[in-house]
């Protein structure tokens, strides 16, 4: 290869032999031309390597790396490493996208969000306007904290287009899962502008009980995703964004909430147990937060129940769900 490509795509790819023919296909069809695209095989013990190599052999534009098993952030900085391209995007190998994804990402020379569509039996139907927003970092920070109601910047990578002068110095944290949220949350804290497209154009495969996602929750939420989000809140605390911190952390603690009521319903009582023990060692930083105007009254009650007797909360959102829900549908 001589001409050095704008787009380097980065495809993880670790036992997903079902999948990565549809992966590498939508690849190739992209119609946005000066593209190259890195396929890591992380120590797959089935014909995913295999199957890259022979895309490789038939393809020049795709280059295949074969690595010991070290989980995604490993085989994404593996990727890096060797990427050419002046923007940097990000695919899992169990994943497909739109032909004209990057060609509608590649707009305005900056770094570019979009919307994901996720797909699964019964996923939740989403309703793109096709809008094009430019962003500023304060403007994409707090969508990316809050988010609202018809636009939301995801944790992960794959939903964005990285301007490669932007992450140059940032590398994934190895031997980490949810590694996306301190990737993306360092990136868009070094930004001036990005944009932001209301469109479906990736789709993310969320039913394969043996992903990353759905093995070891517990070990995940406790071991990567919390800490990393302790350090997202502190990282915009050192930015000097105290209020987007403070936004932050009244976002942890409703997601505290979820885990817990995940936790009950899946009767791993010992980990529900751990996050009301996390929430009450922080009660007195949560009263301070919960006061905030941007908190609804409904959440600040949902957390004083939680905090004071969460075996009613437990109770009383499993009646919400089972009979309020449905009627209002």
């Amino acid at each position: 290869m001589v001409e050095t490509p704008l787009i380097s795509v980065i495809i993880t790819a670790y036992n997903v032999e079902k999948y990565i023919r549809q992966c590498i296909e939508s690849l190739l069809a992209q119609t946005f031309a000066s593209i190259e695209f890195i396929l890591v095989d992380d120590g797959s013990t089935d014909r995913s390597g295999e199957i890259c190599d022979q895309y490789a052999q038939q393809y020049e534009r795709i280059q295949v790396i074969h690595r010991p098993n070290g989980g995604p952030s490993a085989a994404r900085n593996a990727g890096l490493a060797i990427a050419r391209g002046k923007y940097i995007g990000y695919v899992d190998g169990d994943d497909w996208i739109e032909p004209e994804m990057y060609q509608k990402m590649r707009l305005r020379g900056t770094e570019l969000l979009k919307k994901a569509f996720e797909v699964n039996n019964g996923a939740e139907k989403m309703n793109p306007t096709g809008n094009v927003l430019v962003l500023s970092k304060m403007e994409a920070m707090e969508l990316y904290i809050m988010g609202d109601k018809q636009y939301h910047i995801y944790n992960s990578v794959w939903s964005k287009l990285f301007l490669r002068s932007l992450i140059d110095n940032l590398r994934f944290q190895e031997g980490h899962k949810s590694e996306d949220i301190m990737y993306t949350t360092c990136t868009l804290g070094k930004v001036e502008t990005c944009v932001f497209v209301d469109e479906l154009l990736y789709n993310y495969r969320i039913d394969r009980t043996d992903s990353i996602m759905n093995s070891k929750l517990e070990e995940r939420r406790f071991e990567d995703e919390i800490p990393f989000i302790r350090e997202q809140i502190a990282y915009l605390k050192g930015l000097g964004m105290v209020d987007l911190s403070e936004k932050a952390s009244y976002q942890f603690y409703r997601r505290l909430l979820y885990y817990y009521l995940d936790f009950r319903k899946r009767k791993m009582n010992r980990a529900a147990r751990k996050i009301i023990h996390f929430l009450r060692e922080e009660k007195y930083k949560i009263v301070q937060i919960y006061r905030k105007e941007y908190v609804p009254m409904g959440d600040r009650v949902r957390m004083q129940i939680a905090l004071h007797i969460p075996v009613i909360y437990y109770l009383l959102s499993t009646l919400y769900s089972r009979f309020i829900i449905p009627l209002k549908q």
